[in-house]
């Protein structure tokens, strides 16, 4: 029976446990859910919850709010001014985050379901870090958006991910219950990791290193609605 417990938890086949919470920390019915979901108290991840402002709902909320043209239609959107707010939005994350420790990896939801639209899970190497993370995390403000951190129960992202997204086939679009994770260019991960080692070097002069949006990242990040955040602050020269 034991065997037969274990083989099951987390699959279709598990009528206590829900699956989709066990392989995304995330499920469209929530609380009403008529499975368990088992919020874990440690985890190498954790989950920033809708902190990503998607393009495709911007947009809709926009044109409702001023009955666009295109009102009834597909939004319109600016795919390059949207890839070039998401390598921003994903720099900021990732130097940010990779400040409690070393990054295993980190994945921008692309989906478009209300129970995973705009969330940000990031793998910790240490248990320790994640947790030191979401301690921080918790509760601070990032583009006026007040952001909601938890531990999740994803550490193998090969399952979490929808293959079919990832090889560009995926029929379910935006609504997949699969996580859609946005594609990073390689060279900007390798070069956001190298530099946050050094800043995370003792004695680091830190100062050189920020880019050229770092301006912006100190006025993207606040610890409470129109507060300038000092943890940003303390990292710099």
């Amino acid at each position: 029976m034991a065997k037969h417990l274990a083989r099951i938890h987390g699959t279709e086949e598990d009528k206590v446990n829900c699956p989709f919470y066990f392989k995304i920390g995330a499920c469209r019915h929530s609380d009403r859910c008529s499975r368990l979901h088992h919020r874990p108290a440690f985890s190498p991840t954790i989950l920033i919850k809708h902190v990503y402002r998607h393009p495709v709902r911007v947009m809709e909320l926009e044109q409702a709010l001023h009955g666009g043209a295109n009102k009834g239609g597909k939004p319109r959107i600016d795919k390059v001014k949207a890839f070039e707010d998401f390598l921003v939005f994903y720099e900021d994350m990732f130097l940010e985050l990779s400040k409690f420790g070393r990054i295993d990896e980190l994945h921008i939801c692309d989906n478009l379901g209300d129970h995973m639209i705009g969330h940000v899970y990031c793998k910790y190497f240490n248990e320790e870090d994640a947790s030191d993370a979401m301690q921080v995390m918790n509760g601070r403000f990032y583009d006026g958006h007040k952001m909601e951190v938890e531990f999740s129960p994803v550490t193998d992202f090969r399952e979490a991910r929808c293959r079919d997204f990832d090889e560009e086939s995926c029929s379910r679009g935006g609504f997949c219950s699969l996580l859609h994770a946005k594609p990073v260019p390689t060279c900007p991960i390798r070069s956001r990791d190298a530099e946050s080692e050094r800043e995370r070097r003792p004695g680091a002069a830190v100062g050189a290193l920020h880019s050229v949006w770092d301006a912006g990242r100190g006025r993207r990040w606040a610890i409470a609605e129109g507060v300038k955040d000092a943890h940003h602050l303390a990292y710099k020269v």
